[in-house]
């Protein structure tokens, strides 16, 4: 039977995720507004109109809103040209009303054509840039590193990490150290792993505050400066309070200058939202898929909120989406938990997290960049053959060297060019009757299945319903893509099994690497309905 998806449900299993999520999203939000020069309250802002009304409106199980650090150039311009950030604020206001639009004409479907090797790619590439950006907070150094912005424009950037180590601060290291030592720890150990409601991200915290209040009462030189320390605004008054938040003069209406942001806004954020859903669809254990039309209203809404109060707009974030994952999320709940963590921050105890080191937060993200980037999924991806690991390796390399849309526009098209190349002549064809009318569904795979076909299939299995036989038939087929075998393979071991549907696979081969086998195999899955 279908297990139960209630908004409030599972909260035991979803506060300790949120809590890690709301640990991670606190220095991005306001990071990210600072290199934005937006003032530092609006990327907080962002954060907690992501986490609870995007939390609240998407049907996304994992991922997280919130100010993206794909936009910052974007906003940066934008701020700097358009002359003050209340202007600013109507070009988000714009991004939203044309979100709303697009998720409205169903323009989300176009997630679909984005194969996995490139959002493994994608996921690759922002782990590596993660760690690359998390290295001088680790270590104590006073300059962030912008390399990643264009790596190889001037030739690889040695001297910055030659600076890097010159420049290591003993206590930063020392505390940087322990954190991965606790979040190790609560990884690997079993009975460490099973208290979920004591997450290792929040030890580690406490540990670096502990530890550095140590080295300050011990007048040691260890002790961590306030620079390398989350900083966020302490009002003292209510007036205080009210000049934090922004609202937007709405004469930017009258700006072109306005209306060219908002748009460029409103295409950036969307495509970066539409791969982060993808990507985050993968990193759920169970395999849901998320309406990618809703998803895009969620965050037109969001969008139009944050900028009416002052905030940053804000995408789907892969960074706070995989380090939700990788705590345990196992609803929307998490993300919504994390931003009333941010909000109740903001008004209650920011003295107490302007004492966490950045150090502590570094070790968070650089084990998230690990997950991101680990050798096992290069290694997966070269088993799979060149048709596989070609595009994944250029999106990596370009995403790393470029920015995110870059890197994946280059690793799509690569893709493109090897399918064209081996599939000009190539048809495909499903066949079945109508879902909602049959008790048994027949779905028959063409001569050749790429990742192109990937959208229709991927409809087909979303509306099959539970009680149902589906019996996919692959005996004629001499390609199916890994993207749309992985897809088969999780319908048919992990939804069918919770959802009481009998799945029967026919005809389907041992390989169909570089396009050919000749070894057929005949696979049965069979789940017993539910009394």
């Amino acid at each position: 039977m279908k297990k139960s998806q209630s908004l409030f449900g599972g909260i035991k299993e979803n506060f300790p995720s949120g809590l890690v999520v709301f640990l991670v999203a606190l220095p991005l939000c306001l990071g990210i507004a600072l290199a934005s020069g937006a003032p530092p309250l609006s990327g907080i802002l962002a954060g907690i109109v992501g986490g609870i009304v995007v939390g609240s409106i998407s049907n996304s199980n994992i991922s997280v809103s919130g100010p993206a650090a794909g936009l910052t150039a974007i906003i940066l311009v934008a701020i700097t040209d358009i002359g003050a950030f209340e202007l600013f604020l109507c070009a988000g206001i714009i991004a939203g009303v044309i979100q709303l639009i697009l998720g409205f004409i169903r323009a989300g479907s176009i997630s679909n054509y984005f194969p996995n090797n490139v959002i493994e790619g994608m996921l690759a590439g922002i782990g590596i840039i993660i760690i690359l950006k998390q290295l001088s907070h680790a270590v104590g150094f006073d300059k962030d590193y912008e390399g990643h912005q264009s790596l190889f424009d001037n030739g690889f950037n040695v001297g910055y990490f030659s600076e890097l180590l010159a420049a290591i601060h003993p206590g930063a290291v020392i505390v940087t150290l322990i954190s991965m030592g606790i979040l190790l720890a609560w990884d690997n150990v079993t009975a460490l792993k099973r208290m979920k409601l004591l997450p290792g991200a929040l030890v580690a915290v406490i540990a670096g505050i502990l530890i550095n209040e140590f080295f300050k009462l011990s007048g040691s030189s260890l002790a961590i400066s306030p620079e390398h320390l989350v900083t966020l605004p302490v009002p003292t008054t209510l007036d205080e309070f009210k000049n934090l938040i922004t609202f937007p003069d709405f004469a930017g209406f009258t700006n072109p200058k306005v209306w060219i942001t908002g748009a460029t806004i409103a295409i950036v954020a969307s495509i970066e939202t539409l791969l982060c859903i993808e990507a985050s669809d993968r990193l759920d254990v169970r395999r849901r898929i998320t309406d990618t039309n809703l998803e895009l209203k969620a965050q037109g809404i969001g969008n139009l909120i944050s900028s009416f109060i002052g905030g940053l707009p804000m995408t789907s974030v892969v960074v706070r989406s995989s380090a939700n994952a990788s705590a345990g999320a196992t609803s929307k709940l998490s993300a919504i938990i994390h931003g009333v963590l941010l909000l109740i921050c903001v008004l209650t105890i920011p003295v107490i997290l302007n004492l966490i080191p950045l150090a502590t937060l570094a070790a968070v993200l650089i084990l998230v960049g690990y997950k991101l980037a680990k050798p096992a999924t290069f290694k997966h991806f070269w088993h799979n053959g060149k048709y596989q690991f070609i595009p994944f390796v250029a999106t990596v390399v370009a995403v790393v060297a470029t920015d995110l849309l870059k890197g994946v526009g280059i690793g799509l098209l690569i893709s493109i060019i090897y399918i064209l190349q081996g599939n000009m002549k190539r048809a495909y064809y499903l066949s079945r009757e109508t879902l909602n009318d049959a008790d048994e569904i027949t779905i028959k795979l063409a001569e050749e299945v790429s990742f192109l076909n990937k959208a229709a299939i991927k409809k087909t299995l979303k509306n099959i319903k539970s009680g149902s036989k589906v019996i996919i038939d692959a005996k004629t087929t001499s390609y199916i893509t890994t993207d749309v075998l992985e897809m088969i393979q999780d319908f048919a071991n992990v939804r069918a099994k919770e959802e009481d549907i009998e799945v029967e696979l026919v005809g389907f081969k041992t390989s169909y690497r570089d396009y050919a086998s000749d070894q057929d195999s005949h696979v049965v899955v069979n789940h017993k309905r539910a009394m």
